[in-house]
């Protein structure tokens, strides 16, 4: 089965509505959330997985290590957004996609907010990194994390770094995410989070807020079904060339270039025209 075809044609639909209706000046208020700030990984080879991304031009800004072995790798799409690889183990989940984390601006003042709303968070801590952090789990029991960059980070020490040259995409746009209940997903993303649906797309294809393009799309859960990682690029065939430039499969689909990862994640590289 072909990256593309993991995407049903309602997905496709939703995705090229989201691209149709971009535009760089959805900027009208200021939002608790800002945007994607990270997607992680569970990974059976660490390495593997690492040298997929460093052919994408994504380049790694640090590593956390125990005894001398990484246990998280966070690899820089641009400074606020990064994707996290987490080296799979007898103890530890099943390896695949493992959550979205949001960056909000303010987390003290999205904590009381969504806890209003009836949203069980976890109390905002410090993680590992640096940064503020506050969890929930969705109608499908996933972890769901928002954060915010906090002066001094791991993050924020290494911005403007680590900023590849020949990285094919420089933002990471928006996600499908399959669901066992879309109806009580969508709930929960408009009427909590504050997601917002754009005018001439499908309901189920939400902006995360009104300063920014980023977007996720619900799809409902199937056999066929799996979650793909959108990013921006001017254009699909060149990235394609790119691509197959270094050995990797593509699936072209119009505005679309899909590949996947060694691990089998799909990510789809999307055209503005």
């Amino acid at each position: 089965m072909t990256p593309m075809t993991k995407l049903s044609p309602a997905a496709l639909l939703c995705v090229l509505g989201a691209i149709l209706c971009s535009s760089p000046h959805l900027r009208a208020r200021p939002s608790l959330v800002t945007g994607i700030a990270h997607i992680a990984f569970r990974v059976r080879n660490l390495e593997s997985e690492r040298h997929f991304f460093r052919a994408l031009g994504f380049e790694e800004a640090f590593v956390l290590s125990r005894n001398g072995q990484p246990y998280e790798v966070f690899v820089k799409i641009n400074d606020r957004q990064f994707i996290e690889l987490y080296p799979a183990s007898a103890t530890s989940g099943p390896p695949g996609w493992m959550h979205v984390c949001y960056e909000s601006d303010d987390l003290h003042a999205l904590y009381t907010l969504f806890t209003a709303r009836g949203l069980q968070l976890s109390p905002v801590v410090q993680a590992g990194a640096g940064n503020l952090l506050t969890v929930f789990h969705d109608p499908d029991g996933r972890v769901v994390e928002f954060t915010q960059y906090m002066p001094g980070s791991r993050h924020s020490n290494d911005r403007g770094q680590h900023l590849g040259a020949s990285r094919i995409s420089t933002e990471l746009v928006g996600i499908v995410m399959p669901t066992n209940n879309i109806d009580a997903t969508r709930r929960l993303d408009t009427a909590t989070l504050g997601f917002q649906p754009s005018p001439g797309t499908p309901e189920n294809r939400l902006r995360l807020s009104s300063i920014t393009e980023q977007w996720i799309a619900l799809e409902q859960s199937s056999a066929d079904t799996s979650p793909a990682f959108f990013f921006r690029v001017p254009s699909a065939s060149r990235a394609a060339t790119q691509l197959r430039q270094h050995g990797l499969k593509v699936t072209r689909h119009g505005k679309f270039a899909s590949i996947e990862d060694p691990e089998g994640n799909t990510f789809v590289f999307a055209a503005d025209q």
